[in-house]
């Protein structure tokens, strides 16, 4: 039986280094080092530095996914509360980086897209399952009448996530959270906002 304690301990430490510097410019070497791990254990768990990336990539996506479904499904808040809190928290993590991490799979998608297509299908799966969870609070929004209906929630819930990553990348760039306001401000001023009618039935 595998020591999955050593196993996680790999994938953490290259989540950082990763989120840090890229997934080019980490070495496995650099991994072991880190964590104090022999090379002959790293490939007891892992077949290739690929696969060790899918690795990372499912760990950070799952532990995101978790955070996602308690920020976007808290039943105890109007739905565009909870999006504002996932905004907030957002803020908060990049705050708390210095500006120099911003989300992973963001990262990742930027930097690996284009020259690996397994990676860039494992990226994806790992966006459309984050955007299903803005469709289901999104909808939830819609039916509600606190924003307009005619949009589709699923373009909707692209357009955020779409938005708010290249926010996360602007923010990074100047170093300021500023971006990331931005987004939010627009977002909820003119986009999630009710219909004509419904605001003139209210």
């Amino acid at each position: 039986m595998k020591n999955t304690a050593t196993r996680d301990k790999l994938i953490d430490t290259g989540a950082e280094l990763i989120a840090q510097q890229g997934y080019n410019a980490t070495g496995i070497n650099a991994v072991l080092k880190t964590c104090g791990v022999p090379k002959g254990s790293f490939y007891h768990y892992f077949s290739s530095k690929e696969d060790f990336g899918l690795a990372v990539i499912e760990r950070f996506a799952n532990q995101y996914d978790e955070s996602l479904s308690t920020l976007l499904e808290d039943v105890s808040l109007p739905p565009l509360e909870r999006l504002r809190r996932y905004f907030a928290t957002g803020r908060e993590h990049m705050l708390s980086c210095d500006h120099a991490t911003g989300c992973l799979i963001g990262n990742l998608g930027q930097e690996l897209s284009g020259q690996n297509d397994t990676f860039r299908d494992a990226l994806n799966l790992v966006f459309q399952h984050w955007e299903k969870r803005f469709v289901d609070c999104l909808q939830y929004a819609q039916d509600l009448g606190d924003i307009d209906a005619s949009i589709a929630p699923e373009a909707l819930a692209s357009f955020i996530l779409s938005g708010w990553e290249g926010a996360i990348l602007r923010a990074k760039t100047l170093k300021s959270v500023a971006p990331m306001e931005h987004f939010e401000s627009i977002l909820f001023a003119h986009v999630l906002t009710p219909s004509t009618l419904c605001a003139a039935s209210r």
